[in-house]
C-alpha cells in the first residue's frame, strides 16, 4: 500500500482563502471581515445620523417636545396682559422690589473673617404686594441676616450652593411677608471676600 499524498502542492481549497477568512470543514469560506463590515457599517451610519438629528433638535416635533413661547418682557414671564403659556387664563404682571445691600460676616472656624456682600431683587406678581413688602421690610432683612450669618464659604460654592441659597431666601421672604407672594429671588450682586 502506497500513500500517494503529495505534501509539496497546496490544497486547492486553501488557495481560494484570502487573509482573514477562515474555512469551514468541507472547504467553504466563512464571511469574516467583509460580512462583519457589511453589518456594522450601516448600523453605525444609522446610529450616527439618528444622534445628529436628535441633538440638532430636528426631531423635537416628532418626540412631542413643545416649542418655547416667546414673551414680550424678555425675563421668562409673560408681559402684563398676556395669557400664560400653560393654559392659565389669569393675567400676570411682573413687579420687582429692590432690597437694600446687605453685608454680613460668614461663619468661620479660623481667625480669618469672611464677608458676604449681597444685593437682592425680589420678583412679585402684583403691584399690591409691593406695599406689603415695604411694611414687612425690617422682618425680611432680619430673616435674611440671621440666615446669611450662619453660612460658610463652602455653602456658597458652585451652582448647587447658589440654588440652595435662592430657595432658602425665597422661603424666608414668603414667610415674613405672608399675604404677599414672592415668586423669585434674583441676585443682582454677590461678593464673598
Amino acid at each position: 500500500m502506497t500513500d500517494e499524498t503529495n505534501t509539496d502542492e497546496p490544497d486547492e481549497e486553501l488557495e481560494g482563502a484570502e487573509d482573514g477568512e477562515e474555512l469551514e470543514e468541507g472547504g467553504k469560506k466563512k464571511g469574516g471581515k467583509k460580512k462583519l463590515l457589511m453589518i456594522v457599517l450601516p448600523i453605525l451610519l444609522l446610529g450616527g445620523g439618528g444622534a445628529g438629528v436628535f441633538l440638532s433638535g430636528l426631531a423635537d416635533g416628532l418626540l412631542g417636545k413643545e416649542e418655547p413661547v416667546e414673551v414680550a418682557d424678555g425675563h421668562g414671564a409673560p408681559a402684563a396682559g398676556e395669557v400664560d403659556a400653560h393654559g392659565g387664563g389669569e393675567e400676570h404682571g411682573t413687579v420687582y422690589f429692590e432690597l437694600p445691600q446687605m453685608l454680613v460676616n460668614l461663619s468661620t472656624s479660623g481667625r480669618r473673617t469672611n464677608f458676604l456682600k449681597i444685593v437682592v431683587s425680589l420678583e412679585l406678581t402684583s403691584e399690591a404686594d409691593k406695599a406689603t413688602l415695604e411694611s414687612a421690610l425690617p422682618r425680611i432683612i432680619d430673616n435674611f441676616q440671621v440666615y446669611l450669618r450662619e453660612l460658610r464659604v463652602e455653602d456658597l460654592r458652585g451652582s448647587a450652593g447658589l440654588y440652595r441659597l435662592r430657595e432658602e431666601l425665597l422661603f424666608r421672604v414668603n414667610a415674613a411677608a405672608s399675604p404677599a407672594r414672592v415668586t423669585d429671588v434674583l441676585f443682582k450682586e454677590m461678593l464673598v471676600q
